[in-house]
């Protein structure tokens, strides 16, 4: 009896470790990948964040101290709940989180970031407005999200005109341009279809001018 009291109480310990250490080794980060959306209006930086795969959310949760530990199982496994995107959306530690892991700069400065309210942190990611010093023309975009858990993490990232962009552990600033192209880019394609317009019109013009003449002759 003895023996397998002390057999029993060697397994206890050994198990300890096990659960103490488990949220970051259970991050999952082969999965689909998060992705950041940027865009601009005037001063303001837009950047939607939305995670990839929704056990990524939960493992995130648990490394942030808003879900129970019990939430990732001792041999890594997760199994996301739709109460746990409910119970991050509005935590003030997801929203420090995102503003320490995504950062932007505008010639030399930082922007001073927001989180927005999200109605669906799981479908749709949640916003954060980035407001600069000046009208951005050129900003630099860092995102860190999720690599702290594991470095494997990646970020796909979209810009205007579409511009893309990959984040990833050693690569996590990049530089995009944003309103000045953007204008350029409109008044380009406004160029276009007055130019399109314009031809069309001549090219009427120049038909019932044919056809007065036909008749004539």
């Amino acid at each position: 009896m003895g023996r397998f009291r002390r057999l029993g109480l060697a397994l206890t310990a050994a198990a300890v470790p096990l659960v103490a250490g488990v949220s970051p080794a259970a991050a999952h980060p082969f999965g689909d990948p998060q992705t950041v959306a940027i865009a601009a209006d005037g001063a303001v930086v837009h950047v939607r964040w939305k995670v990839g795969g929704l056990d990524d959310l939960t493992v995130l949760g648990v490394a942030l101290g808003v879900l129970p530990q019990d939430r990732v199982m001792l041999d890594g496994a997760v199994i996301y709940q739709p109460a746990d995107a409910v119970a991050m959306s509005p935590s003030p530690k997801l929203a420090d989180y995102l503003l320490r892991q995504i950062t932007v700069a505008s010639r030399g400065k930082d922007c001073s970031g927001a989180v927005q309210p999200t109605a669906d942190l799981a479908k749709v990611g949640v916003s954060i407005d980035y407001t600069c010093p000046a009208a951005v023309g050129e900003v630099s975009v860092t995102v860190k999200t999720l690599t702290d858990l594991n470095p494997a993490y990646k970020t796909l990232a979209t810009g205007p005109n579409g511009a893309r962009a990959v984040y990833g552990d050693g690569n996590s600033r990049h530089e995009w341009t944003l309103g000045a192209v953007e204008e350029q880019h409109l008044g380009r394609s406004a160029a276009l279809q007055v130019g399109a317009i314009c031809g069309a019109v001549v090219l009427v013009v120049a038909g019932v001018f044919g056809v007065r003449r036909w008749r004539r002759s």
